[in-house]
C-alpha cells in the first residue's frame, strides 16, 4: 500500500504520509492513531496485522534455517500439527496450494529431518497419514518457546472476555482469508 493510500485510509496522516501516533489514553502505535469514537479503523488493523505477520515470518524463517528446511516445510509442519484429524498428503497439498510433486519433496525433507512420520491407514493401505514426530515436536517447542512466553505475557493484560473477542476476531479473519484463497 503506498503512502497516499495509507493516508487516505487512515484519515490521520501528516504531510509525509505517516500516521500521528500520539495518544493520551495509553494505547500505542497505529491502533492509538486510528482510534476514534467507533474504535480503531481498518488501517490500524492492517498495520498491526502486517507487523505481526512480519515478526511471525522472521520466527518461521529462523526455525527453517536452523533445521535446514524451507519456509514452506514449516507451513506444512504447522498444518500437520493444527489438523483435527490425521492429515493426508492430498489434504496438505490443497491446504498449501502446491503441486503433488512439491508436497512429496516437502514431506521427504521433513521425514529425513525427523520432523514427521508417514503411516498407512489400517483400513485402506493406499491412504497415507502424516504425523508430527517426537523429535520434530521437541525442536519446534524449543525454538518457539519464546513466542509462547510472549503470548502469555501479552494475554496477562486482558481479561477473559477480551481474549474471547480477540480469538473470535482472529478466527473470523482466518475464515475470510480462507475465502480469499479459495479454500473457504
Amino acid at each position: 500500500m503506498d503512502t497516499a493510500t495509507t493516508a487516505d485510509t487512515a484519515g490521520a496522516a501528516d504531510a509525509s504520509g505517516t500516521a500521528d501516533t500520539t495518544d493520551t489514553t495509553g494505547a500505542s502505535g497505529a491502533a492509538a492513531a486510528a482510534a476514534g469514537p467507533g474504535g480503531p479503523d481498518l488501517q490500524a488493523f492492517a498495520v498491526e496485522l502486517r507487523r505481526m505477520n512480519g515478526e511471525m515470518n522472521r520466527l518461521v524463517h529462523g526455525f527453517a534455517a536452523a533445521q535446514g528446511l524451507h519456509a514452506t516445510d514449516v507451513q506444512a509442519l504447522a498444518a500437520i500439527l493444527d489438523s483435527d484429524t490425521p492429515l493426508t498428503p492430498g489434504r496438505l497439498r490443497e491446504h498449501l496450494g502446491l503441486t503433488s510433486g512439491a508436497v512429496t519433496a516437502c514431506l521427504d525433507r521433513l521425514e529425513r529431518a525427523g520432523h514427521i512420520r508417514r503411516s498407512r491407514d489400517s483400513k485402506d493401505r493406499r491412504v497415507v497419514h502424516l504425523h508430527y514426530a517426537a523429535r520434530g515436536r521437541s525442536a519446534a517447542r524449543a525454538h518457539f518457546r519464546p513466542l509462547a512466553e510472549a503470548t502469555a505475557r501479552a494475554q496477562e493484560g486482558f481479561g477473559d472476555a477480551e481474549l474471547a473477542v480477540v480469538l473470535r476476531f482472529l478466527t473470523a479473519m482466518n475464515e475470510e482469508l480462507d475465502r480469499l484463497s479459495g479454500r473457504g
